[in-house]
């Protein structure tokens, strides 16, 4: 009765961790795509001209693709930060 219990116990902590692992994994490929670096913090800034009406933005985290797998496949994508140096690659649709 007692390793039953504790199989039980061991398999929902495992799955529980596991879609913790996932969802944390989401939240930083979102916080990549909306140019926050979720390792320092650091935001997208924008500047505006006064004379010409005219808003400059300073991209922080830049993104381009190391390989595009077909019209059906994945793509992916690295992700790096110009403030801290962080470096990621992530599959996207």
């Amino acid at each position: 009765m007692q390793t039953l219990l504790f199989l039980l116990l061991t398999f929902l902590i495992v799955i529980f961790s596991v879609l913790l692992y996932f969802k944390t994994k989401n939240s930083r490929v979102n916080k990549l795509n909306d140019g926050e670096c979720p390792s320092c913090g650091e935001k997208t800034r924008s500047f505006m001209d006064e004379a010409t009406k005219t808003v400059f933005k300073s991209e922080v985290i830049t993104a381009r693709v190391l390989k595009n797998h077909g019209c059906s496949g994945v793509k992916d994508i690295e992700y790096r930060c110009k403030a801290c140096g962080l470096k990621e690659v992530h599959p996207q649709q």
